[in-house]
């Protein structure tokens, strides 16, 4: 008979589990489309469009976007108090903060 998530999580004892949630909770905070990371700097579109100097549907279409120039999702974090870091990860070494990479150009 096949085991589902929430058996094999009541099997564990109350430490377990909430180690299991912390963990859980870690990685969901670690990634974040732009909608969601817009929505924990309780900022709306409109405020957005306003830093950007775009529309709120530009700003409606750029968060469904799943290709953005760097410079596009370098403004974009920075309208939102936030800085972009370009972080390159081997097998064989330690990370590298990639430098360079998001210009001033000028497209949105």
């Amino acid at each position: 008979m096949p085991t589902n998530i929430n058996d094999k999580l009541k099997s564990l004892s109350p430490a377990q589990r909430k180690k299991v949630q912390d963990r859980a909770s870690q990685l969901i905070a670690e990634e974040m489309t732009l909608r969601e990371l817009r929505h924990a700097r309780k900022l709306t579109q409109v405020r957005m469009a306003k830093k950007l100097g775009i529309s709120q549907d530009s700003v409606s279409r750029l968060e469904k976007r799943s290709n953005l120039m760097l410079s596009t999702l370098r403004k974009t974090i920075e309208a939102m108090g936030g800085s972009l870091s370009i972080i390159a990860q081997f097998p064989d070494r330690e990370p590298v903060v990639l430098s360079g990479l998001a210009g001033d150009d000028k497209e949105i």
